[in-house]
């Protein structure tokens, strides 16, 4: 009796990351059936570790923010803006050091402002940040006047750090795994974690049992704009260059990690694990859509189905 109890509370407990995992391997054997020579290479998953941490950094921000059921659209542009001021900073000066410092104020900075407006002027966080979108956008153009800027880093020891490799594994892939289970143990295992999801759940009991609501709004958009910039960091890195463009193409991709991973975009319910899985998911779509000899034009069909089928399954299996 006590061990089919202890699996029922374990299954309640892990059933959505059951589920996403099963999604995962269906999917992920639906590719090799119908491209064994591309997905029984190595070469691809090392090319997934290399590309998929940009989006699945700034996916661990956006956990938090609907975890305490808000929302945040403004990152690709903040990863845009930070990465701005990173290669700026480092021509300006010469060192890589100060530029991240810059890099990372930039982003915590226009997070802060997102969650200053959404909690002191009491504006909905869709409006600010959409608004927030186009003007970080558009001062990266104004300041860059749309010419991308050079980062002649060379083989450095922050170049190694931030884009080499270890073992073979691509230092992108390692700082995305080092900030997963940084940011499950701030949501899981501290008290700021559940605030926020304390917030999420029901936001006048949370002020009613002397929980500072809007300071952990604020410090949760802090962090999403901190991931955003230091998303812009690894993308600098990568390339050896800023382009005002960086962070176009994310939103979307980051928004699906998110739902598919099963966080709830009604607050009160989130999971690391399944947006760390859910990066991967997302972020080898297109991969395998190609590889399996469709067009392009498939990827977007299958971004939404795979949303709708992962949010219903979600869903169902919460009920």
């Amino acid at each position: 009796m006590d061990s089919k109890l202890l699996n029922s509370k374990t299954w309640e407990k892990y059933k959505t990351q059951i589920a996403l995992i099963s999604i995962a391997i269906f999917v992920l054997l639906l590719f090799i059936i119908t491209s064994p020579a591309v997905f029984l290479s190595p070469q691809i998953y090392r090319s997934f570790l290399s590309t998929v941490p940009f989006v699945g950094v700034m996916a661990l921000g956006l956990t938090l923010i609907l975890a305490m059921g808000q929302i945040d659209l403004s990152f690709p542009a903040v990863m845009a803006l930070s990465g701005f001021v990173f290669a700026l900073t480092y021509q300006l000066s010469g060192s890589v050091f100060l530029g991240m410092l810059a890099c990372l104020l930039t982003g915590s900075f226009v997070g802060m402002l997102n969650g200053l407006l959404v909690t002191k002027i009491g504006i909905p966080a869709i409006v600010v940040t959409i608004g927030m979108q186009f003007f970080i956008r558009g001062l990266s153009n104004v300041l860059s006047q749309g010419s991308a800027l050079n980062m002649n880093v060379g083989d450095n020891i922050f170049y190694r750090l931030f884009a080499g490799d270890l073992f073979g594994i691509p230092a992108q892939a390692i700082w995305f795994v080092f900030l997963s289970i940084l940011l499950w143990a701030i949501l899981f295992r501290h008290k700021f974690g559940e605030h926020v999801l304390f917030t999420g759940d029901n936001e006048d009991a949370t002020r009613m049992m002397g929980i500072n609501v809007d300071k952990t709004k604020i410090i949760a958009f802090m962090i999403m704009g901190g991931a955003a910039a230091f998303a812009g960091i690894l993308d600098v890195f990568r390339m050896r260059t800023w382009w005002p463009t960086m962070g176009e193409g994310y939103l979307m991709m980051t928004v699906a990690t998110v739902f598919v991973g099963g966080t709830s975009m009604f607050g009160g319910e989130a999971t690391i694990l399944g947006t760390f899985i859910g990066a991967f998911l997302i972020g080898s779509l297109e991969a395998g859509i190609v590889a399996a000899g469709l067009s392009g034009f498939w990827t977007r069909l299958i971004y939404g189905l795979l949303i709708l089928v992962a949010v219903t399954i979600h869903t169902v299996m919460n009920r």
